[in-house]
């Protein structure tokens, strides 16, 4: 299995020795050893997951990286978080997964309404299984704990990510901005209930359901 490390804070080093990895295509900035990259269709479902996600908008484009070395991965500049997973799933916006291990399944999850007011299709990127996997974040990401007695909400445009036995509702909402008459009249929140991790980022996605 490949070995996921951070170079700072803005760039993942992976390991490998002859294992392969999903990354974020274009992603690569450096590469040491022999490497091999290759697009991948549908972000690695094959015809069936690509069709999905033309459907729904959920655009996900993956290449495969193997060989033997170490690959340098970034995008943007962005803050890069590790997430070792054991068996459960991960829920994460496509434009912020970076790398998950060759051996993750990645697939498509209905997030509901959520999606429509993001603009980011009404389906979130799912990564199932036993290894690591890197998301990005637009400045340092929280990590917030969800309990049965303490549920939280969360702002659509800040979301990245969540992991656990959570379930999610879109809710409208008033914020501070609304109160104070600098809003679009519009408020979303994504409402999480159940025990799990919901990761955010200081930083907000534009969103069609109005400034948030």
């Amino acid at each position: 299995m490949a070995t996921f490390r951070l170079q700072g804070s803005k760039v993942l080093a992976v390991d490998m020795a002859g294992d392969a990895v999903k990354a974020k295509n274009g992603s690569m900035v450096a590469y040491d050893g022999q490497m091999a990259f290759k697009k991948l269709t549908g972000g690695g479902e094959g015809v069936r997951g690509m069709v999905t996600r033309r459907l729904t908008g959920e655009q996900m484009t993956m290449m495969e990286v193997k060989g033997q070395g170490t690959c340098y991965l970034a995008d943007r500049a962005s803050e890069i978080n590790l997430v070792s997973l054991r068996g459960e799933k991960l829920y994460v916006e496509s434009s912020n997964l970076l790398c998950a291990d060759g051996g993750l399944r990645t697939g498509t999850s209905f997030t509901g309404l959520r999606g429509g007011a993001t603009g980011n299709g009404l389906f979130t990127t799912t990564v199932e299984g036993t290894g690591q996997a890197a998301i990005l974040s637009d400045g340092e990401a929280v990590v917030l704990r969800v309990t049965p007695q303490y549920p939280l909400s969360v702002d659509p445009g800040a979301y990245i990510a969540h992991q656990g036995e959570l379930r999610q509702q879109f809710q409208s909402g008033v914020n501070f901005r609304t109160f104070i008459g600098e809003g679009s009249g519009e408020a979303f929140q994504i409402r999480f209930e159940g025990d799990g991790l919901v990761y955010v980022q200081p930083s907000e996605r534009n969103t069609i359901g109005g400034d948030i």
